[in-house]
């Protein structure tokens, strides 16, 4: 039976990674890894991505390959370096980013007009953009308050607040959503709903990927 590692630095993205490998690979033996302190530490030292915290994601890493796993996935969009540095090391296994494979899927409609991408952690707005190609134009929008509202199981004020940013990528002239946080993909219906467009959610996406992969490696 394939291991998986989910390593996680929101509780808020375990449910929606679980429940999508529970509908579309049930097969996959999942481990799942929090450590919550590196959301909190990145949002309030200001430090960004340094060493310190690349040496946490390697010892994370770690820790997953000891305990038998043979792909990793990564679920907080807030960390993209320090994970790219984790897949070189190691090499031998698919290690995977949270929002690679929602964006290669956006690149491969970039055709069809410009892509709204919405987060609810003000840092993935920064640090998730660069990974897009030059081709897929852009506009961003930070959800204020969701991941509060989320924090506080306030979850239907958590999807409204994604969902009218939504309406407002909408007006500006976006034909795509895309969300930008697995903890978001809860979500995507209200924002079906609120848009009228088709909403791409970073959850789906990785499971078809990380299941693509590992067929490959087999």
């Amino acid at each position: 039976m394939i291991r998986i590692a989910l390593i996680h630095a929101l509780a808020h993205s375990v449910p929606p990674i679980n429940a999508a490998f529970e509908r579309d690979w049930p097969e996959a033996l999942r481990m799942n890894l929090l450590d919550d302190s590196l959301s909190a530490d990145l949002a309030r030292e200001g430090r960004g991505l340094d060493t310190g915290m690349h040496e946490r994601f390697q010892r994370l890493a770690q820790y997953a390959v000891d305990t038998g796993a043979q792909g990793i996935l990564f679920t907080c969009s807030a960390f993209g370096p320090c994970i790219e540095a984790v897949a070189q090391r190691y090499a031998g296994i698919p290690v995977l980013k949270p929002n690679e494979a929602m964006i290669a899927e956006a690149a491969a409609g970039a055709a069809t007009g410009k892509l709204g991408l919405i987060a609810t952690f003000r840092p993935t707005l920064e640090s998730m953009p660069p990974e897009f190609p030059a081709g897929v134009h852009l506009a961003l929008a930070l959800a204020e308050g969701a991941l509060d509202a989320l924090n506080a199981g306030d979850t239907h004020t958590h999807d409204e607040r994604i969902a009218a940013q939504a309406r407002t990528l909408r007006d500006q002239g976006c034909t795509r959503i895309a969300l930008a946080q697995f903890s978001m993909a809860r979500a995507r219906a209200a924002c079906e709903a609120a848009s009228g467009l088709p909403v791409l959610t970073t959850v789906d996406s990785a499971v078809r990927a990380l299941r693509t992969r590992l067929a490959t490696h087999a």
